[in-house]
């Protein structure tokens, strides 16, 4: 059952109501409020407004239906997505929730990060019992709902709500998000007859079959870029299974992300093993300048609700969406996004990007890092011996620790405590040289194998890290060793060094005591300065810890990291082997409060 109309058009009216007030109110605010609140105005116009005279195209507008008068837009969202908590609502109107809830958390996001959690758990609780999954409106976006993850091409999390509208025609503004553009640029879904024809091919190889059906091929290279023995581009048939090892062509297929292929074995079919059974939560990728990219069973529809049609031996688990409006097997991306020249807007193209962008984010390093321990480990039997007994997402997790450490998103240290996890995962290891030397060959290969940048640059800072951290594990490996408990997350830059020796605290040093450090506190109602008071609080080995990445008696070093010093001496991993007295910690706080003084 659909929606009452008369709730359509009341939802509509006090819309309409919103959207002219912001209008009204813009004049009286200053340039930053004002563009905001034009924008806000146009978003209503546009994304909201727009899709409800649609459904209620020549009815009449009573505006006051019951409870439904004047409201702020986090109200209006409330409203829409509660009309919107069926499970066959209009698509109409789940494209304005969606426009309506991204507003309202927008708005909210102003006010604090609490009041746009509390107003995100409110949508979220009202459209907890509609199905996760993808909807794609007719001639319209893609609307998303009660998916967790969405993901830019670096892998870092972009912002979602219960109900999303993304983007399909290739004209939003504000991709990956809808901004109503399909209605203006006059976008149509539908498929070309000059499309390449629906056909699965099957293709016998000593050890492996390839299944290949060109037709919903979305052309990324994962294939033909990694292993161009087996994939070609240059020769028919496209697939010669028998040009490249089993272990290789399996990686190939299970990483294509369009599920344009499959494999088989002995003619059986590996269906459920090439769809990551169970393995990959639901979330959408937004690739670079090219499509979504979707994973984990989200489940497709069209307009109507019913199941979007497939192509043969196509995956229900992964999936590729047609990104910029123009394949030609829409809603699926047939690689067209590479003749249209489609690409994303550059947000700022005279930043200098972090060594973690450079290297093309977390899913490249996770390639490495798949590469390293599927390929490069078993056939060495050194480090096939040290690493046996690995967990099955091991390889993810060193690439989440990578990804930080090069400027990346905190995904390690929030997920599984950072540092001192993974000095828990060396310690009595006994980790040799012979160990060391080969895990930092064979990682520098991986990283070349997974297409990582080839620049003197890169290399240089990626394989000083790889030589400086592979050195450390080795030390603190040692059943003699006693490495500082509470250090923080390393972050390499592109000018980031390790130090002078000497300069940081050794896991291998001998225990020796310290002199008695001299403290200075302020008296009552004494101004705190840095020289005299809080240099005095950090001691010679406490600096000697933190010098690959700030001096603690420089003023102008800690005056710089004040916060994340606070944060860290709050929470007691800072310095490294306790914590601070209560009064050391005041005196630094009062310090960093009432202006910092050298």
């Amino acid at each position: 059952m659909s929606v009452d109309p008369d709730a359509l058009r009341a939802l509509r009216a006090a819309a309409r109501s919103a959207r002219e007030e912001l209008v009204r109110d813009a004049g009286e605010q200053d340039d930053e409020h004002r563009e905001r609140q034009a924008a806000a105005a146009q978003r209503l116009a546009d994304s909201v407004l727009r899709p409800l005279d649609d459904l209620v195209s020549g009815e009449p507008e009573t505006g006051q239906a019951p409870g439904l008068g004047p409201a702020t837009v986090a109200e209006l969202a409330v409203r829409a997505t509660t009309l919107c908590a069926v499970p066959d609502a209009q698509a109409g109107l789940v494209e304005a929730t969606a426009a309506l809830q991204d507003l309202a958390c927008g708005s909210a996001a102003l006010e604090g990060t609490d009041a746009r959690d509390a107003l995100l758990a409110e949508l979220g609780a009202l459209q907890a019992e509609l199905e996760r999954g993808i909807r794609t409106a007719a001639n319209g976006p893609y609307l998303v709902t009660n998916v967790e993850r969405l993901r830019d091409w670096l892998g870092r999390d972009l912002p979602v709500r219960p109900q999303l509208a993304l983007c399909r025609c290739g004209a939003s503004a504000i991709k990956p998000y809808c901004d109503g553009s399909h209605a203006r640029v006059g976008f149509s879904d539908q498929k070309s007859p000059d499309r390449v024809p629906d056909r699965r091919d099957t293709h016998v190889g000593l050890q492996v079959t390839v299944y290949d059906n060109r037709g919903i091929c979305q052309h990324s290279g994962f294939c033909t870029d990694r292993l161009a023995t087996a994939f070609r581009t240059d020769q028919e048939p496209f697939v010669a299974p028998s040009a490249g090892r089993m272990d290789e062509i399996i990686r190939a297929v299970r990483d294509c992300p369009s599920g344009a292929l499959s494999y088989g074995i002995d003619g059986v079919e590996a269906r459920e093993a090439v769809d990551w059974h169970d393995q990959r939560e639901p979330a959408i990728e937004v690739s670079k300048d090219g499509p979504y990219r979707v994973t984990g069973s989200l489940p497709l529809r069209d307009a109507d609700l019913r199941d979007a049609p497939r192509a043969e031996g196509s995956s229900r688990e992964h999936y590729a969406l047609c990104r910029c409006g123009q394949s030609q097997n829409k809603p699926f991306c047939s690689g067209m996004h590479w003749y249209v020249d489609f690409h994303d807007p550059v947000l700022d193209p005279d930043a200098t990007p972090t060594v973690f962008e450079w290297a093309g984010g977390l899913p490249a390093l996770t390639r490495m890092t798949r590469l390293f321990y599927e390929k490069y480990v078993p056939q060495d039997p050194l480090l096939a011996k040290l690493f046996g007994n690995m967990a099955a997402d091991h390889p993810q997790r060193v690439a989440k620790w990578l990804a930080e450490v090069f400027g990346g998103p905190t995904y390690y240290s929030g997920q599984y405590g950072g540092y001192e996890r993974m000095i828990s995962q060396h310690l009595g290891r006994q980790i040799s040289e012979e160990h060391r030397t080969r895990w930092a060959a064979a990682l520098l290969e991986s990283a070349r194998d997974a297409g990582l940048p080839n620049d003197a640059e890169f290399r240089s800072a990626f394989q000083s890290y790889i030589e400086w951290g592979s050195r450390l594990a080795v030390e603190n490996s040692q059943t003699e060793s006693h490495p500082p408990a509470h250090m923080p997350m390393p972050h390499w830059e592109w000018n980031t060094a390790a130090g002078p020796p000497g300069s940081r605290v050794s896991a291998l040093a001998p225990q020796a005591e310290e002199p008695e450090q001299q403290v200075l506190l302020p008296g009552p109602g004494e101004p705190v300065t840095f020289d005299g008071h809080v240099k005095s609080l950090f001691r010679p080995r406490d600096r000697r810890s933190m010098q690959f990445a700030f001096d603690l008696w420089s003023y102008d070093d800690v005056r710089a990291n004040a916060e994340a010093i606070r944060n860290r001496l709050r929470a007691g991993t800072m310095p490294c082997d306790g914590r601070w007295p209560a009064e050391w910690l005041e005196a630094y706080e009062r310090w960093v409060d009432t202006g910092m003084s050298p």
